[in-house]
């Protein structure tokens, strides 16, 4: 049983009469190599002496059978039912590994993290839906537990986004809001054809190591997180014209003004100009 070719794919699909579905946005890893290279990234940030992984859609298991070859524990989620009795057979030789069949975005992260981590330190490693980057991210980040890194392939342009500093043209409030939770870096890309079916599109694959200690300390985190949105909202018009569609059912122009003055920052300004500090700043004048 080879996970690694379309011949040995095809068979495995034909045996359990499955079919890829758009829906959940199913890509295949079919290159041993990048998917080797994708443990051992994971692995290298693993930290203690349990190690566990936490991975999100495991499909036919290609990428979780190494994983586990690292990890001493090995959870994976998978939405598509039709893919449990799969990696029933694909995962059998691997004792330290168990499937749970859910939607990921519906998953109380820290119950998970009671029930099936206690005494293990976590890394977080998956092949993530283009359609769904950004809310599983948020989902992980924001979540409060403790990951050593999260090894994440995504699409191209998603992690350009992911990664990118004020200023540039790909800089958004997933961005901002990223690099407030964590260290955001690049490490390879992936070609297209690497995948069954083979996508439109270049993958990348990201880590992100949670800050110990965040770079900045808001008065207010829920408020911060808000004015990264808010600062968001309205693309290329100044901070003062996007903070006054987001609350202006709450403040009037004016005084959004003062509080943009209090805060140091020049109303005109465009909102992905600013910085994590200057976020700060401005949602501690709005506190």
């Amino acid at each position: 049983m080879n996970l690694y070719t379309p011949t040995g794919i095809a068979e495995l699909m034909n045996e359990f009469g499955f079919s890829f579905s758009k829906k959940y946005g199913q890509n295949f890893l079919i290159n041993e190599a990048v998917v080797q290279k994708i443990a051992d990234s994971s692995f290298e940030s693993a930290k203690g002496e349990k190690k566990a992984c936490l991975e999100i859609g495991p499909g036919i298991g290609s990428l979780t059978s190494k994983l586990a070859q690292k990890y001493d524990l090995v959870r994976s989620v998978e939405i598509d039912d039709r893919l449990i009795p799969i990696l029933a057979k694909t995962l059998a030789p691997y004792e330290n590994t168990a499937v749970i069949n859910s939607d990921f975005l519906q998953v109380d992260l820290k119950k998970l993290f009671e029930e099936q981590f206690s005494g293990y330190s976590v890394s977080v490693c998956a092949n993530l839906p283009y359609y769904i980057t950004s809310q599983i991210i948020m989902q992980l980040l924001e979540s409060g537990c403790r990951f050593d890194s999260l090894v994440l392939m995504v699409q191209k342009e998603a992690a350009q986004r992911l990664i990118s500093s004020p200023g540039k043209a790909e800089y958004g409030s997933i961005a901002a809001a990223v690099s407030y939770y964590a260290k955001a870096s690049k490490l390879f890309d992936v070609q297209a054809g690497s995948f069954m079916p083979r996508p439109n599109v270049t993958s990348s694959v990201l880590r992100l190591v949670p800050y110990e200690t965040k770079p900045v300390t808001p008065k207010n985190e829920e408020l911060f997180l808000k004015m990264i949105r808010a600062a968001f909202s309205q693309r290329r018009k100044t901070l003062l014209n996007s903070l006054n569609s987001f609350f202006s059912s709450e403040y009037s122009k004016d005084r959004l003004e003062a509080f943009i003055a209090a805060a140091g920052i020049d109303p005109q300004r465009r909102g992905e100009t600013l910085t994590l500090a200057e976020l700060k700043a401005l949602s501690d004048a709005f506190e």
